[in-house]
């Protein structure tokens, strides 16, 4: 069962949220977080990327930013730009996005079920960035920033959720640059709070979407905290951390793609004959064209477009990553014939998030700074569920979700 609770959130007072509230630290670098921040003091960016309160060129790793994270945070408290509530609530959030809005519940996810397995990981984390992120909910002892998860569909939830939504959200605002609609609702009434707690106590399990990062940190933070208290009980707050969960069958997930420097050596009419091996190659004209299906790729080469069908024995129906195109095309394409073994070190492949639509691939490829794109069939958050069931990995860069969360609509103290 999905242990999860309630807490008293930090967050802004309904005039100021949208001069607090931010992108996620991971999806800009510093100098945009810089830019987008501008003369803006209450921006969250002075939080989540406090480096822009130093010198540019400032490591985001140095000791002082970690810091200053800790400072703002108090400083946002003492001026009232982030207010904690009185009493403990779970949070409705909804993002809208071209038309498609999805409803996620805001709760306190429990540390042992990190640890335990019951909030299912998909993909593979690595130390340092664990490090970075624990370093940043150490220094707040807060979690800043919500993880993303997904729950199986659930009727009593979403009954819930929906009575909520016919009614006027606390926030309700267009963010800046991705231009989404995001809202939030509290749950404040007993019976409701009680509701939620007794539906996830029902589920076996919970999904990390997205955030594997910030779930390795929050719960491995939350444990060293239970080590280091010589009266833990288990009620502490640090047994807790922040997620946002929504109904897997409302989730976007799109289209991850990628671009590659070279042909390994290979004239394209070479590489469309190598290809030929394993799927079936027709061209497709100066038109974008886009992967209709599972198992159909689409290519873009020298001003054309092709569809790529995978041939039956390319791929295995009963095995969860066997059955992904991210393995097929990584398999296939790009390891035996491009000889690219490492998608996350090879600095001839990069990736390109579906939001910016296979025009990106094109232009990319025209300016002459890739040879070739590939665009892929998106995975199904099924498929996700699938493989996090099985016990089995992703393979590197198979998901993007969209629309990101918003950070600084709540925060969780962890004390």
């Amino acid at each position: 069962m999905a242990i999860v609770k309630p807490f008293k959130g930090v967050r802004p007072p309904k005039e100021l949220v949208e001069k607090v509230e931010s992108r996620p630290y991971d999806v800009l670098d510093s100098e945009e977080a810089r830019a987008e921040a501008g003369d803006n003091e209450m921006s969250l960016y002075h939080i989540i990327k406090p480096e822009i309160d130093f010198p540019v060129g400032t490591s985001e790793y140095d000791p002082r930013v970690y810091e200053k994270a800790a400072e703002n945070f108090q400083k946002f408290q003492d001026k009232g730009w982030l207010v904690q509530d009185d009493k403990e609530h779970y949070y409705i959030y909804a993002q809208t996005m071209n038309g498609k809005t999805q409803y996620g519940i805001v709760v306190g996810a429990y540390v042992n079920d990190y640890m335990t397995g019951v909030i299912k990981k998909h993909e593979l984390t690595r130390r340092d960035k664990e490090e970075d992120r624990m370093k940043h909910v150490r220094v707040n002892n807060a979690n800043i920033e919500p993880v993303f998860f997904a729950y199986p569909d659930n009727a009593v939830l979403d009954a819930l959720i929906k009575r909520y939504a016919a009614t006027t959200p606390e926030y309700d605002f267009i963010a800046p640059i991705d231009g989404f609609r995001h809202q939030l609702w509290i749950i404040a009434d007993d019976n409701d709070i009680q509701t939620v707690t007794e539906a996830f106590k029902a589920m076996p399990s919970m999904y990390i979407a997205d955030g594997h990062h910030r779930s390795a940190a929050a719960a491995l933070v939350g444990a060293e905290k239970q080590k280091q208290n010589p009266n833990h009980k288990g009620d502490e707050e640090y047994n807790y951390f922040m997620a946002v969960c929504f109904q897997a069958s409302e989730l976007t997930i799109l289209d991850y793609n990628r671009v590659v420097k070279d042909l390994n050596g290979l004239t394209s009419e070479e590489f469309l004959k190598a290809l030929s091996k394993n799927f079936t190659v027709e061209e497709k004209g100066t038109e974008i064209y886009k992967p209709a299906r599972l198992h159909e790729f689409s290519l873009y080469l020298d001003g054309k477009w092709y569809a790529l069908n995978a041939k039956e024995g390319t791929y295995d129906n009963t095995d969860p990553i066997g059955v992904l195109d991210v393995d097929i095309s990584s398999r296939l394409i790009l390891d035996e014939i491009l000889n690219i073994k490492d998608l996350r070190s090879s600095n001839r492949i990069d990736f390109v998030g579906g939001l910016r639509g296979l025009g990106e691939l094109k232009r990319r490829v025209d300016s002459g700074e890739m040879r070739a794109a590939l665009a892929l069939y998106p995975v199904s958050m099924q498929q996700i569920m699938d493989i996090a069931d099985s016990g089995k990995i992703m393979p590197p860069k198979a998901t993007w979700f969209e629309p990101k969360l918003r950070s600084g609509l709540i925060i969780h103290k962890l004390s």
